[in-house]
């Protein structure tokens, strides 16, 4: 009724629906209920945290969110709202097989096996690389997971070492491995998997491993699934971040994509397989419980 008073008199529209006019007078004027106002505050947290995530967040991460402020409410009712709000989270890409194996090169074993899971941080790490186009042509990243904590932990140094190069070189992989022995300093019987590419079956790659002593494994020929956790970063990256720019320069795809790592996927997003809570506090929650312990 409310949108078509400017349409037709009030009379009318209450004859139509058959009220009278003191009662649709008396209804306007009625103050609110409990349940609309905590509606209506909720709301406008939903569209904060919602916009916060750039669009990427569905109703399970927003309520998280919601918890976390104090706010006692059931999956349901933030889904029923996201929806009368017409806020629906982006689609998740599916995934792509990017990785010429078709080389002469050594490759090894298999050893992972997608056992994904790992019972601290720096047990097992796994790597893979992805593309992004700039205005001035490809731009090739690769970096460093730890199964974990699905922490980004290599890729970028302090000393601005990027594993993000222009070509698709062995160094690229390379320097993404040294970036995360640098910050993480792993103990002995460490295990790094990648695909069969000719970057990972490289000798220069292969000495790093054998240096630090780092067991080596490969995913089968053409099988994403093998890699899927840094598979499903690459998605979560193109989907939230590349998909929706448009980088002019290589240097400004690099400025975005350190914030994206470092500022939001490593300490702020929420991972659904880390009962949500993001990386860096997923570590930080284990360090306290071994600590305790």
């Amino acid at each position: 009724m409310q949108q078509r008073l400017g349409q037709f008199p009030v009379a009318a529209l209450c004859r139509a629906l058959k009220v009278t006019r003191s009662g649709y007078y008396a209804w306007k004027e009625r103050e609110p209920c409990q349940r609309q106002k905590e509606n209506e505050t909720l709301l406008k947290l939903i569209h904060a945290f919602f916009e916060r995530s750039q669009s990427t967040y569905g109703s399970l991460r927003i309520l998280r969110d919601l918890r976390e402020e104090g706010f006692i409410c059931g999956k349901h009712r933030v889904a029923r709202l996201m929806r009368q709000a017409g806020l629906r989270a982006v689609a998740t890409p599916r995934f792509r097989v990017t990785t010429d194996s078709k080389h002469a090169l050594p490759v090894a074993q298999n050893l992972l096996n997608q056992d994904f899971g790992a019972p601290k941080a720096n047990v097992k790490w796994a790597g893979d690389i992805t593309y992004l186009w700039t205005g001035e042509g490809w731009l090739y990243l690769s970096v460093v997971l730890d199964l974990f904590s699905r922490r980004i932990v290599g890729w970028c140094t302090h000393l601005c070492t990027w594993s993000m190069k222009p070509r698709l070189e062995k160094k690229l992989v390379v320097d993404a491995l040294q970036s995360a022995l640098c910050q993480r300093r792993p103990a002995p019987g460490l295990m790094h998997h990648s695909d069969r590419g000719s970057q990972y079956a490289s000798h220069d790659f292969q000495s790093l491993l054998h240096e630090q002593g780092i067991s080596c494994s490969m995913s089968r020929r053409g099988n994403c699934w093998d890699n899927a956790p840094v598979e499903s970063f690459f998605g979560t990256l193109k989907q939230e971040l590349v998909n929706r720019c448009r980088f002019a320069t290589r240097e400004a795809a690099r400025q975005e994509v350190f914030e994206f790592i470092e500022v939001w996927y490593n300490r702020q997003r929420r991972h659904s397989s880390l009962g949500y809570v993001s990386p860096e506090e997923f570590e930080r929650r284990a360090l306290q419980a071994s600590a305790s312990a």
